[in-house]
């Protein structure tokens, strides 16, 4: 039993359907709906889903991995726009398009025109509205796109209007078959006498054109999303226009950073508010202060996560707090002393009887004057008691 049967669906055939069934169902419904014949966008579409479906179900090694897993089991083999093109499985299979001459088949669609557009975090935030100049290609306002007077532009008969033809030429016991320009109207597509040519465009039938779009990033879009305007790519006649997309770019910011739909702060608070209380305060990338009261007695440590819910768009603001300690010597000995009668006790240090025990003293770690040693044992070689002790501390034996 098949995972999924949406591609045999397509093409209307049973799941266990042979290559014949499944060549004449494609030659019947591509036949029906080829753009030539059918130029409706409903159609295109169609032609574009029968010919993925028959590509698939025509490749034993893509038909077994569909049957087994569906269409997602496709996304390494050639699914997903990775195949061949809707008009060259059309034209391998039929060996030409329409009209019996062979012709090359148009594209039905025009590609898509993509854009980067930069943000901060403050844009993907508060949202905002950028206008951007584009340049494409538009149908000639002056001839419609015709390339000449109304009524006096004829298709041309030898490569039916695609303006490029297939030519076979015997080279003794060889056929050749290859494409090329089509002589009779000089690859343009279409008959016309000079006289009727139009003046705006010379027969090109396209003029380029600057238009101003208004792009509107909405609050909370996020880094690589897309903000598409349908159908206002390069205009051809007989072609439907693509896409112009534009994709968010989200720059770093040096103060917040973007996790999900979270905002992250790292945010350094002095020794007297993390074990005593306080205010802390900062600027919010939307542009107002937060101002938090820091309750007396609720220690921060080092590293240690708060949230403010509900600051973050959708999601809340987290606050990692580093501790900034005082300079050395910051207060006198009475001072300090009456720091230790408010702090819980130290730490008792236990040495266990009979120990030999180094009084050491400690100096500031110089990386330049106190690299550690090669050697694994990092003692000093001609230490005979083997304690050469650590770079930056002094000891005496006691």
């Amino acid at each position: 039993m098949v995972k999924d049967t949406k591609f045999y669906d397509v093409l209307g055939v049973a799941p266990n359907a042979q290559d014949t069934e499944l060549k004449k169902a494609y030659r019947k419904a591509a036949l029906k709906y080829h753009p030539d014949k059918n130029p409706t966008p409903e159609a295109a579409e169609k032609f574009k889903e029968i010919s993925h479906a028959y590509e698939i179900l025509s490749d034993e090694q893509k038909r077994d991995i569909y049957d087994q897993y569906g269409e997602e089991g496709l996304s390494g083999a050639g699914a997903g726009g990775a195949g061949m093109n809707a008009d060259d499985i059309f034209s391998q299979f039929f060996g030409g398009g329409f009209g019996g001459a062979g012709g090359p088949q148009r594209p039905t669609r025009g590609k898509d025109i993509k854009h980067s557009i930069s943000c901060t975090l403050e844009d993907l935030y508060k949202g905002k509205t950028t206008k951007l100049a584009l340049n494409k290609t538009i149908l000639c306002t002056e001839c419609e796109g015709r390339g000449g007077a109304k009524g006096k532009v004829q298709q041309c008969s030898d490569c039916h209007g695609s303006g490029m033809k297939f030519v076979t030429r015997q080279m003794g016991p060889m056929i050749q078959r290859f494409q090329t320009v089509c002589d009779k109207c000089n690859g343009t597509g279409d008959i016309m006498d000079a006289k009727d040519r139009c003046t705006r465009c010379r027969g090109k039938k396209t003029e380029q054109e600057r238009k101003i779009l208004q792009v509107h990033v909405d609050p909370g879009m996020k880094d690589g999303q897309r903000i598409v305007f349908s159908g206002e790519g390069d205009q051809e006649p007989g072609i439907t226009p693509g896409d112009v997309i534009f994709i968010v770019d989200e720059k770093p910011n040096a103060d917040f950073q973007r996790k999900g739909n979270d905002l992250f702060k790292e945010y350094e608070v002095d020794l007297l508010t993390a074990l005593a209380g306080g205010e802390i305060a900062f600027k919010h990338i939307s542009g107002e202060w937060i101002k938090i009261q820091v309750t007396p007695g609720e220690v921060i440590s080092p590293g240690e996560l708060k949230v403010v819910e509900g600051k973050s768009g959708r999601g809340n603001l987290i606050i990692q707090f580093s501790v900034k300690f005082p300079d050395s010597h910051f207060a006198d000995e009475d001072k300090l002393k009456e720091l230790a009668s408010i702090l819980p006790p130290r730490k008792e240090v236990k040495i266990p009887a009979g120990a030999v025990v180094d009084d050491c003293e400690m100096a500031k770690y110089d990386p330049s004057k106190h690299q550690q040693r090669r050697r694994a044992d990092a003692y000093d070689s001609d230490d005979e008691d083997g304690r050469g002790g650590h770079p930056g501390v002094q000891c005496a034996s006691q």
